[in-house]
């Protein structure tokens, strides 16, 4: 887990010195992706939205808050909403245990945490290696999948997280 989090600072360090629009030339042209599970799958997110990872903590029930915003909690001082993306993406459920994380994000200058099964590693994609995202029929929103990368036997479903969690449904930006 710390190797994870001295890949984001060094590549946030890295994007801040080469200045630029950092999630447009990560899925234009490969970049550093974190990847984490979702049930069997594996997904891939802009190594530079991470802020820190930490382990699940059981957060603070908001009213009337749709099902996969689990609530909130206490960073920190800052108040960070806590969405499950396995419930929030339509995966099986799966029971919280050791593995289970969040991902805290920066999100459009907000703070965000997304609850993963596990983290993997932080992986650089080649342009080459990053296909485009499937169209399918109107029913299955693929709006947020950037693209689908392939590194060895690995496929990863790479994600616009920045669109996902800026989405109407989520109401949190």
């Amino acid at each position: 887990m710390e190797m994870i989090q001295e890949a984001t600072q060094v590549a946030r360090h890295e994007a801040a010195r080469q200045g630029g629009s950092a999630a447009a030339a990560a899925s234009a042209a490969g970049g550093e992706f974190l990847t984490f599970r979702l049930g069997a799958e594996e997904y891939g997110i802009d190594i530079l939205k991470v802020q820190e990872i930490r382990s699940y903590e059981q957060p603070t029930r908001i009213a009337n808050a749709p099902a996969f915003v689990k609530g909130v909690v206490n960073l920190r001082g800052v108040i960070v909403p806590i969405v499950d993306l396995r419930v929030k993406l339509g995966c099986d459920s799966a029971e919280y245990n050791d593995f289970t994380v969040v991902i805290v994000l920066n999100v459009k200058g907000r703070v965000v945490g997304a609850v993963v099964d596990s983290v993997s590693d932080v992986l650089e994609l080649a342009a080459g290696t990053i296909k485009p995202a499937p169209e399918m029929n109107s029913a299955v929103d693929t709006s947020f999948i950037t693209g689908i990368g392939s590194i060895q036997d690995r496929m990863l479903i790479l994600m616009d997280i920045e669109a996902l969690m800026s989405s109407a449904d989520m109401g949190l930006i």
